[in-house]
C-alpha cells in the first residue's frame, strides 16, 4: 500500500487523495487504476482498538509488540498512533492514519460519490459522468456506474460491485467506525453528507 513493491509506486493517490488499485504490465511499467471503488475504502478495516486492562494481561504480546515498533521502524511507520492513548487509555492499531481517514470519509460521505440513501455504493456515482477508461495493448477497458447488473463481461463480468450497496461492506464500514470511535472520542467529528456543514461523529 505504502510504496512497498518493485515499481515504488503507492496505493494512496495524493493529489485525489484516495487509495486505488495499481495496474503492473511489465518490468517497471506500473499505473494506478483511478477508479472510485471500495477498493479505497477497504483500508479503513485494518483498524482495531486494544483495551489497556487487555495489553496488562498479556506481557509477552505487549513487549513484542513494542519491540517490533522499537526495532523495525519501517513497520511501525505503518501504523497509526499505538504510542498515543486515546479516549479511555485505549490503544489504535491502524493502517490509515488520521488525515488519509478522513479524507476518505469525505469521499465516502458525499451524496454525489459513495453515500447513497440506502448505504455505501461500491462505485462512485462520479463514474456515472466520468466512465473510468483504460487503453491497454490498444483495446478500451471502460468501467461506468452501473446501479444494478454490469451491463458489460470486462471488469468481473456480470457481477453486481459497479454501483449497488453490499451489505456485507457496510457492515464492515460500520465496524471500523465504531473502532475508530472508540478512540478518538466525541470531539473527533466528520462532515455528513460532505457539504451539509452538518457535523457527526464517527459512532
Amino acid at each position: 500500500m505504502n510504496n512497498i513493491s518493485s515499481d515504488n509506486i503507492s496505493l494512496w493517490d495524493e493529489e485525489d487523495e484516495f487509495y486505488y488499485d495499481v495496474l503492473h504490465t511489465g518490468p517497471g511499467r506500473s499505473q494506478r487504476l483511478k477508479v472510485r471503488s471500495m477498493v479505497g475504502l477497504i483500508p479503513l478495516f485494518a483498524v482495531t482498538t486494544i483495551e489497556p486492562a487487555l495489553l496488562g494481561q498479556l506481557p509477552e504480546f505487549r513487549a513484542t509488540l513494542e519491540w517490533f515498533l522499537e526495532h523495525r521502524p519501517e513497520l511501525a511507520a505503518l501504523v497509526s498512533r499505538w504510542h498515543e492513548p486515546g479516549m479511555g487509555e485505549r490503544r489504535l492499531l491502524a493502517l490509515c492514519r488520521g488525515h488519509r481517514m478522513k479524507r476518505v470519509l469525505r469521499r465516502m460521505l458525499d451524496e454525489a460519490e459513495f453515500l447513497s440513501p440506502y448505504g455505501v455504493r461500491a462505485l462512485s456515482r462520479y463514474h456515472r459522468e466520468h466512465p473510468y477508461v483504460l487503453q491497454l495493448d490498444g483495446i478500451a477497458h471502460t468501467v461506468r456506474y452501473v446501479p444494478g447488473e454490469s451491463d458489460s463481461g470486462l471488469f468481473g463480468g456480470n457481477s453486481n460491485w459497479r454501483g449497488p450497496v453490499w451489505f456485507p461492506v457496510n457492515y464492515l464500514i460500520i465496524e471500523s467506525l465504531q473502532k475508530f470511535h472508540h478512540y478518538y472520542g466525541p470531539e473527533f467529528l466528520v462532515e455528513h453528507p460532505t457539504g451539509s456543514g452538518t457535523m457527526l461523529t464517527l459512532e
